[in-house]
């Protein structure tokens, strides 16, 4: 049952994410049906101000002590680096062990990293710092795709807005989906969002790493409404099919039938954001033959349908 919730700051703190936990545990919305939950905004120092990642400063009333009786404790992003406040890790050490739940927000998962709680367990951050979790926290299980990540008393969110999903998990999952429609009622969002992270990356598929097959690459994607089989790229890359194959896989760490699968992707996602074409005439331009096989493919890599994204990206209406 989630009756308290504690937030710890730490210079560097991120508003948007420390301000997520105050509006869904810090408001009291008992007018609405909603259980009061006590909620602690703290810090090692409290009383002294404490640097914020957009230049104001906050001030925490209570000390990390208020974390040993919560039964929330929220990590907001703080930035990465290679050293967080010893006795701030300790704490959440601590919290860890008698059973707490710990929810990081966005890159706050560096600092449950950095107290030793990753190693063996699922989590993720922000897609565009999940190399460096790898890199920092090889022990961790990181899933990039996914908006949040549920692992028991360790909950991790992706990057910014995908901390409400998980703030809005955490009160379904311990006071009820009736608590979390209403607090995300009363912040106009929806209770639950399709998909994952996956639809927000700018680039799912590594680049060539080498350039001598560059211009075949540019090549494809200038041609991805024709035909391409391993047998013809090779004789364009005036190579045999099975050295071709070979050098593609070293090269950009995939199969040409993939890559051109995620380019075909990739080119669908533009003209679903930039045009009014219907989903037919995007798979016809984008090679794929098919809105089925379209909706197929789009929705592997992407992790929504092709419809559903485009009302969330478009740039101008659907005619």
């Amino acid at each position: 049952m989630l009756t308290s919730a504690a937030v710890v700051l730490v210079d560097g703190v991120a508003m948007f994410e420390f301000g997520v936990a105050c509006e869904v545990f810090g408001i009291d919305r008992t007018d609405d049906g909603v259980p009061a939950i006590d909620f602690r905004v703290c810090a090692e120092h409290p009383g002294q101000p404490i640097q914020t990642s957009v230049g104001v400063s906050l001030t925490a009333t209570h000390g990390l002590s208020a974390l040993a009786d919560a039964d929330l404790v929220v990590v907001p992003a703080a930035g990465i680096r290679d050293e967080y406040p010893p006795a701030v890790l300790d704490a959440l050490r601590q919290a860890a062990a008698r059973g707490a739940t710990l929810l990081s927000l966005c890159s706050g998962a560096f600092l449950l990293g950095a107290a030793g709680l990753l190693d063996g367990r699922r989590c993720t951050t922000h897609w565009r710092h999940v190399d460096d979790l790898a890199a920092h926290h090889p022990e961790a299980l990181i899933d990039p795709d996914v908006l949040f990540v549920d692992d028991g008393t360790i909950i991790t969110s992706a990057g910014t807005a995908a901390g409400i999903d998980a703030c809005l998990h955490l009160v379904r999952r311990e006071l009820g989906g009736v608590v979390a429609t209403r607090i995300a009622r009363r912040m106009v969002v929806p209770p639950q969002r399709d998909g994952g992270q996956r639809q927000f990356v700018d680039s799912p598929v590594p680049e060539c790493v080498a350039d001598s097959l560059q211009p075949l690459l540019v090549w494809m994607v200038e041609q991805l409404d024709q035909d391409h089989t391993v047998n013809t790229l090779a004789r364009r890359a005036k190579l045999s099919p099975r050295t071709f194959a070979r050098r593609f896989q070293t090269e950009t760490g995939t199969t040409p039938q993939r890559w051109l699968a995620t380019q075909r992707v990739l080119a669908a996602r533009t003209l679903l954001e930039q045009s009014a074409l219907g989903i037919d005439e995007v798979a016809r331009r984008c090679g794929f033959g098919s809105a089925a096989l379209l909706r197929h493919h789009f929705h592997r890599t992407i992790g929504v349908a092709p419809n559903d994204y485009r009302r969330m990206f478009a740039h101008r209406p659907r005619d």
